[in-house]
């Protein structure tokens, strides 16, 4: 595997495990670096201990060995709040606090920072124009709006503060076809305009071959590889391979149903 100069990796995992209460290991000597902008895509079925990772970053868990690190520094030491203040996170059912209006939600971090009120207001106008709202939904609920439009919100809250780095888990998941490809488009207008450094959980292979800079395949809590999409494409490895199976059957059978 290709390594980045040091100035380039922003997030890094040396032989890091988990271990769940249960006394069940959901990850396993994982090694990996995240790079800095770039769309970094965690690729697995269900169970192969992708979310853990991602929660690993923010400290939403620890490992039970290894050492994660941000930006050079080992985040076991850290301020837990303090680095996931740091850090924009995105979740497929949103998370917003219904009794909230939208502006106060997609506001809550910048306030929290004790940003000035006209600051914060202005800040929170930008992001619903960036993300495609238009302002006057600001003044409402999140029982108020579609799917995709909370989902939205849920992405210009993680954006509130400027972190230079964004967890998203699954993030357009939950929606139906249309909205989900129209966020995915969405999605890559916005990452070539801000340059984050994301960290991107699926079980989709066609929204990692869409969407990332480099896809990691996780499977039953270990690292399988991690390559560029073409790359990954074209692998003759058993697991990508099954993958690409998979996503290649499922466009089949969509563009057989079109035809019908």
């Amino acid at each position: 595997m290709e390594r980045a100069s040091a100035n380039d990796v922003v997030i890094e995992f040396r032989d890091v495990s988990y271990v769940a209460p249960t006394g069940q290991y959901v990850l396993a000597g994982l090694n990996l670096e995240v790079r800095r902008g770039e769309t970094f895509i965690l690729l697995g079925r269900s169970g192969s201990g992708k979310t853990t990772t991602l929660k690993l970053i923010n400290r939403l868990l620890s490992p039970s060995a290894g050492e994660v690190s941000v930006e050079g520094s080992p985040i076991a030491g850290r301020d837990a709040i303090a680095l996931r203040r740091s850090i924009g996170y995105v979740i497929q059912d949103v998370g917003l606090f219904p009794h909230f209006t939208v502006e106060r939600n997609i506001g809550l971090m910048p306030r929290i920072e004790a940003w000035p009120p006209g600051r914060v207001s202005a800040r929170v106008d930008e992001l619903l124009q960036l993300v495609g709202l238009d302002v006057q939904l600001k003044s409402r609920y999140p029982r108020q709006l579609s799917g995709g439009q909370r989902q939205r919100v849920g992405v210009a809250r993680a954006l509130a503060a400027d972190p230079a780095i964004l967890l998203m888990d699954e993030p357009f998941g939950a929606l139906d076809p249309l909205t989900r490809d129209e966020l995915q488009s969405e999605f890559l207008l916005l990452q070539q305009r801000l340059h984050k450094t994301i960290v991107f959980v699926t079980h989709d292979v066609g929204e990692a071959l869409r969407l990332g800079s480099r896809i990691a395949l996780m499977e039953a809590g270990r690292l399988v590889m991690v390559l560029p999409p073409k790359e990954f494409l074209h692998s003759t490895d058993h697991w990508a391979a099954a993958y690409v199976k998979a996503f290649k059957a499922g466009l089949d059978s969509a563009a057989n149903r079109g035809a019908a």
